[in-house]
């Protein structure tokens, strides 16, 4: 069986590699990611919903697939490119290879080709859609079907269904979550600082969140360009005015940037891995930090009463921000509870204080 497979990118570079996971085709935004681990959280992360990801790390895969570190039961990833799959994963806790688990999920892979030119087109050239195929016998066609393609995201397909609550030990607080396309170590990190999380969809109406009197709201991280919910952002508007504290990430931190007034644009490559070097303002001190997003915040265009809580070291692009007259705040990376000199954990300690009132 010929297993020959290719990558076609929007402005015509084509990269011949072979097959792994599923048999057919993939179109979408094609975008590096640069952690060293995690493979399993990229695969199943909904900030990935149809995107086709290429692993900057050359060999992926050999720690198999360990279903305690999967983001989400069903994964929404367009695509899948590496460098090497490990087809032979060694490790106490793999329940099975990659391979396996891609043809399982229906996710179409590409492997074999050179990852790091590849990246530097993208970094280079910003990120552009792409296309894995086994048939190039139309360039042309392919092409414009690339340039048509707008990778618009249907947000039934990464936030939940229905309302549901996650509760914390001991929990001494609640908190309403509206779904953007929630990782479930995104919720963990309020249950494991004491909080009750209820989960509702994303187009929850504001006076349905009012109505379950938790303490403060989270808008959570998730795909897609923040100026395509239009109705989102209006709903958090209206929790705004009614003086209810709203803590916003990733997606969330644009689209409550949005709702005070601003605006987004999109970023020319993104910021996609766990090694992003991010600088507290207040602190003056460094954190790394997880990130996946591809819109930021524009700076230029932030009301009079934002704050810019925290910067990307990098290219200075706005990290945090805080709202004087307003219970708000927000990042655009993932708070990291973990022990140690990259613990972010302050950040849920500041939500906490200002759902008590204390700020």
């Amino acid at each position: 069986m010929d297993k020959t497979l290719y990558l076609v990118l929007e402005n015509g570079k084509i990269f011949k590699g072979y097959a792994i996971g599923a048999e057919g085709e993939a179109v979408g935004e094609t975008v590096f990611q640069t952690a060293v681990l995690g493979y399993n959280e990229t695969l199943t992360d909904p900030k990935y919903c149809g995107q086709i990801v290429v692993q900057t790390f050359p060999l992926i895969g050999n720690y198999g697939v360990i279903s305690e570190e999967l983001e989400s039961k069903e994964p929404v990833i367009g695509g899948y490119i590496v460098k090497s799959m490990c087809d032979a994963p060694s490790n106490f806790r793999t329940e099975g290879n990659l391979e396996d688990f891609l043809k399982s999920k229906g996710i179409v892979g590409l492997a074999g080709i050179d990852t790091r030119e590849l990246t530097r087109i993208i970094r280079e050239n910003g990120t552009m859609n792409g296309k894995i195929t086994k048939d190039i016998s139309n360039i042309d066609s392919i092409i414009n079907e690339l340039k048509a393609h707008t990778g618009e995201i249907d947000y039934n397909a990464v936030s939940t269904a229905n309302q549901r609550t996650v509760n914390a030990e001991d929990a001494a607080m609640n908190v309403c979550m509206i779904d953007m396309g929630a990782t479930d170590s995104f919720i963990d990190i309020f249950t494991q600082s004491g909080i009750n999380v209820t989960v509702v969809p994303y187009d929850t109406k504001a006076d349905e969140i009012e109505s379950l009197n938790a303490d403060g709201v989270v808008i959570s991280e998730g795909p897609g360009n923040p100026a395509d919910c239009k109705s989102v952002t209006e709903e958090v508007k209206k929790l705004l005015d009614k003086d209810i504290p709203v803590y916003g990430c990733g997606l969330g931190h644009q689209i409550l940037a949005l709702a005070m007034g601003a605006e987004t644009k999109k970023h020319k490559y993104g910021h996609r891995g766990a090694n992003q070097p991010v600088k507290d303002t207040s602190l003056e001190k460094i954190f790394i930090t997880s990130q996946n997003h591809g819109y930021i915040v524009d700076e230029a265009t932030l009301p009079s009463n934002a704050k810019i809580s925290f910067i990307n070291v990098n290219d200075k692009t706005i990290e945090g921000l805080e709202y004087a007259d307003k219970k708000a705040l927000s990042t655009q990376f993932m708070p990291n509870l973990c022990n140690g000199p990259h613990n972010t954990s302050h950040i849920i300690l500041k939500f906490v204080s200002i759902m008590k009132g204390e700020n």
